[in-house]
């Protein structure tokens, strides 16, 4: 009983891990990637580089919107995204031959280094990872939904690789690799080790896909986590069409003075008359992402409309905030991302050779079988 128990549960651990294995390995390896997707960027675009050899302070990102304007007079500025020191500010907006338009603008010498029109290597790693390019034709993608239930994959193949693996923990004050048993004893060893090792990882990984398969369905169902951004009321506005009297520069000083300590990643600037500023920031809680400060800001009054924080954070959006830096390592700068990009990596050889140890016996499987019926044949002739 003990045998069959054992079978069943190696046949479980394989039927999570292997009908989708090639579906599984892409989302691991193009993971792994994006962990270093800003690095990579640095690494291949001298234009995304913000060389700063002066030593010169950072301008203000209103400045850097100004320059822009400036450069293109017609553009109507959209939104600002602020990476790593090392990478420019993005200024993205539109204008009447660019639809849509991404300025690389060095914030220590204003220098606009480069235009893009195209889609950042950044977006399209984290979207190739999230959603597998697939198309949004509403509120749900079928590819975000894919990558999503590979946490439950995961999950399973956790779950069941611990009950096959019995007295797993003695492979980390004891691990062993038997190169002298050949290449299906060396297969498995590796497995093996690399996946008591990735615990942890497994785990990490598998419960901020839960959380992002949680997070598809209330997208689908037009629930919203969090709520939008409030239009300016029609009496805050003056009965005579007229600029907005508090600049984005004015609406940053705001938010400084809210938010002492708040680190710009994703500004927004009013689409229309009742559209608000909408900035977007990190602050000194290292486990939540850089969007986990959120002020809206009335262009016509300066006040503060709507503000989150994590002091007020629901516990739905605490999760979602805490969810990315989780998954992308991102908690600890470079040295979490790198250590992130190792189990990644380790992850995506855990599932080739998986599907070549399943392989190996699969087809020795199917040989013995033949060759049993061939001997059943053989015998029956005799």
């Amino acid at each position: 009983m003990a045998k069959l128990s054992n079978r069943f549960w190696f046949q479980l651990h394989g039927w999570f891990s292997l009908p989708i294995w090639l579906i599984f390995c892409f989302v691991c390896l193009t993971g792994t990637i994006a962990v270093f997707s800003h690095e990579l960027t640095w690494l291949t675009n001298p234009a995304s580089r913000a060389t700063n050899p002066d030593n010169l302070p950072a301008k203000p990102v209103a400045e850097l919107v100004t320059k822009v304007q400036q450069a293109y007079p017609t553009a109507d500025v959209g939104t600002v995204m602020v990476f790593e020191p090392y990478l420019v500010n993005a200024v993205i907006f539109t204008d009447h031959d660019k639809p849509y338009a991404i300025a690389y603008v060095n914030q220590y010498s204003g220098e606009i280094q480069q235009i893009n029109e195209g889609i950042t290597f950044i977006g399209f790693m984290r979207s190739l990872h999230g959603w597998l390019l697939f198309p949004w034709p509403g509120s749900y993608s079928v590819g975000y939904y894919l990558v999503s239930a590979m946490a439950l994959v995961m999950l399973g193949a956790l779950v069941t690789g611990l009950v096959i693996y019995k007295n797993f923990w003695r492979s980390f004050t004891q691990p062993k690799i038997r190169f002298n048993q050949g290449k299906k004893t060396i297969l498995t060893d590796l497995h093996r080790l690399a996946g008591v090792w990735s615990i942890w990882f497994l785990m990490v990984m598998s419960a901020t896909g839960l959380w992002y398969l949680v997070q598809a369905v209330m997208w689908h169902a037009d629930i919203d986590i969090e709520p939008h951004a409030p239009l300016v009321a029609v009496t805050d506005m003056p009965a005579q069409h007229s600029a907005p009297p508090v600049s984005f520069a004015d609406a940053m000083q705001i938010t400084l003075q809210r938010f002492p300590d708040f680190s710009p990643s994703y500004l927004m600037l009013p689409e229309h008359n009742r559209g608000m500023y909408t900035l977007m920031g990190g602050g000194e809680h290292i486990f939540y992402d850089e969007q986990a400060y959120t002020l809206s800001i009335n262009p016509w009054t300066g006040d503060i409309a709507h503000e989150k924080s994590p002091a007020n954070m629901t516990a739905l959006q605490t999760v979602m905030h805490i969810a990315d830096p989780l998954h992308y390592g991102t908690i600890g700068g470079i040295w979490t991302k790198a250590i992130w990009f190792l189990f990644g990596l380790m992850l995506s050889g855990m599932s080739i050779t998986g599907f070549m140890i399943w392989g190996s016996r699969t087809v020795k499987a199917v040989r013995d079988s033949r060759n049993a019926a061939s001997l059943q044949e053989i015998n029956h002739g005799a």
